[in-house]
């Protein structure tokens, strides 16, 4: 009886419903990367980590982050919904535009905040949320960001006996999510999800590195 109300429990606690793994297309990844101009001062880097609401909220708390997007990328159809992207098939994972000051944070640092605020050898999904709709991609935009995180990458997979599920591809077009996903975790702290799996995965990654945070963070 305990496992079953522990299966509902986890379902119940998940970002959205884990369908059939969708396999990142050859085309994607291998295509030339496009590279997002600079504006106002400002870069942008994409990441894919689970469950937005979380990734989101992770990046937010970081120095140098001016903003941070919940929306798709990595896949193959245009204009995706949260429904189709849930169903497995649109090719996309959920993942964030992070708006960043490269006067005060620079793209490596961006890459390690991702390998450490997540578990880094799960395969399609994030602790509770399963499919291929969660699972992890770092985007590359040039040959220095490739390079940079592939020298991540390899100092994390250091640390870890299962290989680093994480695929690295070259950035195409980000979709913005919906408006009711954006800064999900800040509008709606009641919600069972964010307390029993965003916040604890949020402050995991705070009491890491505590010398990333914004002073409002801490």
């Amino acid at each position: 009886m305990k496992t079953i109300l522990s299966i509902i429990l986890l379902l119940f606690m998940s970002c959205g419903n884990g369908q059939n793994n969708t396999a990142t297309k050859p085309e994607i990844a291998n295509a030339t990367p496009v590279e997002v101009p600079e504006q106002n001062g400002m870069k942008r880097a994409y990441f894919a980590s689970g469950c937005f609401w979380c990734v989101e909220a992770v990046y937010e708390s970081v120095e140098g982050v001016e903003e941070v997007i919940s929306g798709y990328a990595g896949g193959h159809t245009k204009n995706p919904t949260y429904e189709e992207s849930n169903t497995g098939r649109t090719g996309h994972a959920e993942a964030v535009e992070v708006i960043y000051n490269p006067d005060v944070i620079d793209f490596k640092t961006l890459v390690k905040v991702y390998f450490g605020s997540q578990d880094p050898t799960q395969v399609n999904g994030q602790g509770p949320d399963i499919g291929s709709q969660y699972r992890s991609l770092i985007f590359y935009q040039n040959n220095e960001q490739k390079k940079a995180i592939e020298e991540v990458k390899a100092e994390v997979a250091k640390n870890y006996n299962a290989p680093i599920a994480a695929e690295v591809l070259p950035f195409q077009k980000f979709w913005e999510a919906e408006a009711y996903h954006q800064n999900y975790e800040e509008s709606h702290p009641e919600n069972p999800y964010i307390q029993n799996v965003s916040i604890p995965r949020i402050n995991r990654f705070k009491n890491k590195f505590p010398e990333l945070l914004k002073e409002e963070a801490h």
